[in-house]
């Protein structure tokens, strides 16, 4: 009798228990598969987006393929309007801009690689616009500007070689002969063998009147 009563008092308890805090169980349960759904959209929302951004970007590459470059442009606005933060926008970018060079537009092509410098994704995209826009800005004759965009870059690893080279060139623009001389041999000490253009490197120098300790022994 001892165990029915038992049993019963607790049910009684459960019960009580329930009316209590049963409000609070059933708005954790919708929080947290209200929250499972939600992610779940969010997942999908996400995928979504990004095959929506790889669309729009093929069909901006098929256009610059065409030389249909106003068509291109309309699919590189809509990325950069609607999906700023994704890789294929930064791509786009970089790919518009080296189609506006092509077509001797530089001065378009600086907007396209200021736009990646800034806002690119993966950040590591972001050096190789701030190179490529220091030197489109050298073509422009605005030397100086360029050298303040390619001295602005602290993280360059795997690009150091090409940065050297690139501050080289401004500073030999800038009639600055000696740092010239001092960038393009850092340029030749940063590049791995077999990489990168180390004879155009070795004629700079050598338009500059240097020859290299190992160069010379090599000769």
């Amino acid at each position: 009798m001892a165990e029915i009563y038992d049993s019963h008092e607790q049910g009684e308890i459960v019960k009580k228990w329930l009316r209590e805090n049963g409000g609070a169980i059933v708005m954790g349960l919708v929080i947290a598969f209200g929250g499972l759904f939600g992610f779940k959209q969010w997942q999908t929302w996400q995928v979504s987006k990004k095959q929506q951004a790889s669309a729009e970007f093929e069909v901006m590459k098929e256009f610059l393929a065409g030389q249909q470059m106003d068509a291109a442009l309309n699919n590189f606005l809509t990325l950069q309007n609607d999906y700023p933060d994704s890789p294929y926008t930064s791509l786009a970018a970089l790919q518009m801009a080296r189609a506006r060079l092509e077509t001797k537009q530089p001065d378009l092509a600086v907007g396209h690689y200021r736009f990646v410098m800034e806002e690119g994704q993966p950040k590591a995209i972001r050096v190789i616009a701030r190179e490529r826009l220091a030197r489109t800005l050298l073509g422009l004759n605005q030397a100086e500007e360029a050298l303040a965009i390619i001295q602005g870059e602290a993280e360059i690893m795997g690009f150091e070689a090409r940065f050297a080279e690139t501050r080289g060139d401004i500073l030999f623009a800038l009639d600055r002969r000696d740092e010239a001389i001092v960038a393009y041999q850092q340029a030749l000490d940063e590049l791995e063998e077999g990489a990168g253009d180390r004879e155009t490197l070795i004629i700079k120098l050598e338009a500059l009147g240097v020859v290299r300790a190992d160069e010379a022994a090599a000769s």
